[in-house]
């Protein structure tokens, strides 16, 4: 996994991913947004609908606690082993909605993490044992919030990027073609 220096580094790192992953998403029209390819797993709203799901997950675990609430992760209703139903959760939740508004939430998410970043200390964010949420998440490995943050804006926007690429090679040249 990536080290980072300071929260700067982390931000500068979440910024670069995220620009060109959701760049990937400009010209899809808004009509292909729930079209299945068979060689890539989700469709552009699905996509969306995940990266947007685990933004929020953090950005409530880190709020509840901040609130003194209980943190339960991954989630209120599901558990680690239940990630499956998770990202169906995720999928029902928000990819029904235009891919516009999709892109908007998913900006105002990474805005908030920006905020939650810079709300910590470099202590908090890169040391061990500063959230009972980060502590708690794990049964075999201590992580720090860092971690936490990389594993669901930095890794996956590359992973994904990757997936709507694919996505796009297949299916947009047969749309544009029969568009024309």
């Amino acid at each position: 996994m990536r080290l980072y220096s300071n929260k700067s580094e982390l931000k500068e790192e979440i910024k670069k991913a995220y620009e060109k992953y959701i760049a990937e998403f400009s010209n899809i029209p808004n009509e292909l947004k729930a079209k299945r390819s068979l060689d890539v797993d989700r469709t552009p709203a699905e996509n969306l609908a995940y990266q947007i799901g685990w933004t929020n997950l953090i950005l409530k675990w880190e709020n509840d606690c901040k609130a003194g609430i209980e943190v339960k992760t991954p989630s209120d209703k599901f558990k680690w082993n239940q990630l499956g139903a998770l990202y169906q959760w995720f999928t029902n939740e928000y990819a029904h909605l235009s891919l516009l508004e999709l892109k908007t939430i998913l900006d105002k998410n990474i805005e908030e993490i920006y905020k939650m970043i810079d709300s910590m200390t470099e202590a908090e964010l890169f040391n061990s044992h500063q959230r009972k949420w980060a502590d708690e998440a794990t049964k075999t490995a201590v992580w720090e919030v860092y971690k936490f943050i990389h594993i669901n804006t930095v890794a996956p926007f590359g992973t994904f990027r990757t997936k709507i690429r694919k996505w796009k090679k297949l299916e947009l040249s047969s749309y544009n073609h029969n568009t024309k």
